[in-house]
């Protein structure tokens, strides 16, 4: 028998070539990622905040400690002057409350004076200004005085303005004689309550005193009374 013939393959376009370079799914794996990377870096650069450098990093990070700190040191004064707050306000309502107190009492005491007032003697000689009440004395070569004048005509609600006078006599180095002291302004409005004292000539030993109240200085007289100095 004859050797055993081998199969012979037929090719009409020719004998295949080897392909060579990388397979095709690898070269696609590689654009796209590349075109990838590419998009990501346009994008940082195009429409991203900038990115930071190490020192800028560093020094945003400082800052944003300061600013908790500055945070926080805030919210302690907040909380202490919250607290000053609280107790002024609580200071502020005892206050009123002791200003609603005072008003009280010196709604009070006027209701007294008042009484007082009306219980007081008139003015025998009557005037636009009645002197009510006076208490005269000595010390220490001063005229102590204690007048209360009172006002019951004219315009309520417009005070009298004006002076009032005392002329004491009495006896001096001289002999008998009177001394007119320096006049003293006054405000009336219903009534006024006067307290003080004034100075004498040396030597001299006052027995009386004329309160004498003037519209001003060497002018009208609206009121007079002669008292005794004890």
């Amino acid at each position: 028998m004859r050797g055993r013939h081998k199969p012979v393959l037929f090719e009409p376009r020719g004998h295949r070539r080897e392909r060579r370079g990388p397979p095709r799914w690898l070269v696609l794996l590689l654009t796209g990622t590349a075109l990838g990377v590419t998009a990501v870096l346009v994008v940082q650069e195009r429409y991203l905040p900038p990115r930071l450098s190490a020192a800028a990093s560093a020094e945003l990070r400082a800052e944003l400690s300061g600013l908790q700190a500055e945070r926080d040191r805030l919210q302690r004064d907040l909380g202490e002057a919250s607290t000053r707050l609280a107790r002024t306000e609580e200071a502020r309502r005892g206050l009123e409350q002791e200003l609603a107190g005072s008003r009280a009492t010196i709604a009070g005491l006027r209701e007294d004076v008042a009484s007082a007032l009306a219980a007081l003697p008139p003015d025998p000689r009557g005037g636009a200004v009645e002197v009510r009440a006076g208490r005269f004395s000595v010390d220490g070569g001063q005229l102590v005085y204690d007048v209360v004048l009172s006002r019951e005509r004219g315009n309520p609600g417009r005070p009298f303005q004006g002076v009032m006078q005392f002329v004491v006599a009495g006896d001096g180095a001289r002999g008998n004689g009177s001394v007119a002291l320096k006049p003293l302004p006054v405000s009336i409005g219903h009534y006024q309550s006067l307290r003080g004292s004034l100075p004498l000539p040396p030597d001299f030993r006052p027995s009386q005193a004329t309160i004498r109240v003037l519209d001003r200085p060497d002018g009208r007289q609206q009121g007079m009374r002669v008292m005794l100095v004890k």
